[in-house]
Parts: structure tokens; C-alpha cells; sequence
């Protein structure tokens, strides 16, 4: 029953994300909703469950993205994994988590797809894209990190009982 709830969850996600999201993007950068979901989702729950939830909404973004495909995919799993592995090690109720995690985690998931994008032989412009892309969205992950954090603490409680 929670595979279908939170893969209902994810889906209704990335079609918000990939229709309404974008028309307050600021210079073309919006908030990644999905990316605050799988960190917060492996923080409650751990590394399991965090590889999972981050394999299925990195393949949405790859699929519905159009851009270079397994970059979102293989990015957040690999920051759900590593988020998970701090479930047993944080207070979970805490204010600060979900902002702490939200900007640690953007910042390895975007310089994890930075990373990706050079060793598949791609030109990147280091500055440009941490300055221009990866730090703005810092900024705008920071501002809805916190009510989706707690939208998420809520239905993981909801799904247990």
C-alpha cells in the first residue's frame, strides 16, 4: 500500500513540478520539489527507502525532463542513499533538519549532476553553473524545504498506522 501511495505521491509531484513549478522560475531556475521530497523522505526512513523513493522520482525527472537521461536517476538515489544513512542519527522533529538537509543535499545533487555531465564528456562551465543555476536554487530549495518537510513527516506517519 505505500508503494502506491508515495509513488502517487511522486507522480503528482513531477507533474506539478514540470508544469505549474516553472511559471514562477526566477532566470529559469524553480524549486526541486522532488529533491526536497527524497531527503526528507530517506531522513524519516532510512537508507532503504531512501534509495528507492530516489531511484523512482530521479527516473520521473529523466523521463519527463528530456534531458540526458540516468543524470537525475543515478543523482537522487545516490542523495537518498546518503541521506538515509543519517535516519537513525538526527532528531527528526528538530526545525532546523529539513533546512540543514535541503541545502547540503542541493548542493550535492547538483555538483553530483555537474560531475556526471563531465565524465560523460560534456563542456560545463563550472562557475556559471554553481553561480548561475546551483546557487539560486539553493535559495529557492531553502524557502519550501521546510512545509514539505512537514508534508512529508505527516503522510509517512499517516502510511504507518
Amino acid at each position: 500500500m505505500n508503494i502506491f501511495i508515495w509513488g502517487g505521491v511522486l507522480l503528482i509531484t513531477i507533474i506539478i513540478q514540470s508544469t505549474l513549478i516553472p511559471l514562477i522560475s526566477i532566470r529559469g531556475v524553480f524549486p526541486d520539489v522532488l529533491l526536497i521530497i527524497v531527503v526528507s523522505y530517506a531522513l524519516l526512513s532510512g537508507k532503504e527507502n531512501g534509495v528507492g523513493v530516489g531511484f523512482f522520482a530521479g527516473l520521473l525527472q529523466d523521463l519527463v525532463s528530456g534531458g540526458i537521461f540516468g543524470i537525475g536517476t543515478l543523482s537522487k538515489l545516490s542523495t537518498g542513499y546518503l541521506f538515509g544513512l543519517a535516519e537513525r542519527k538526527v532528531f527528526k522533529e528538530h526545525v532546523l533538519l529539513p533546512i540543514l538537509a535541503t541545502f547540503v543535499a542541493t548542493i550535492f545533487n547538483g555538483l553530483a549532476g555537474i560531475s556526471l555531465l563531465m565524465i560523460f564528456g560534456y563542456k560545463v562551465d563550472l562557475i556559471a553553473a554553481i553561480t548561475q543555476n546551483l546557487m539560486p536554487l539553493i535559495g529557492y530549495n531553502l524557502l519550501v524545504a521546510v512545509p514539505i518537510h512537514h508534508a512529508v513527516y505527516r503522510l509517512i506517519k499517516f502510511t504507518a498506522e
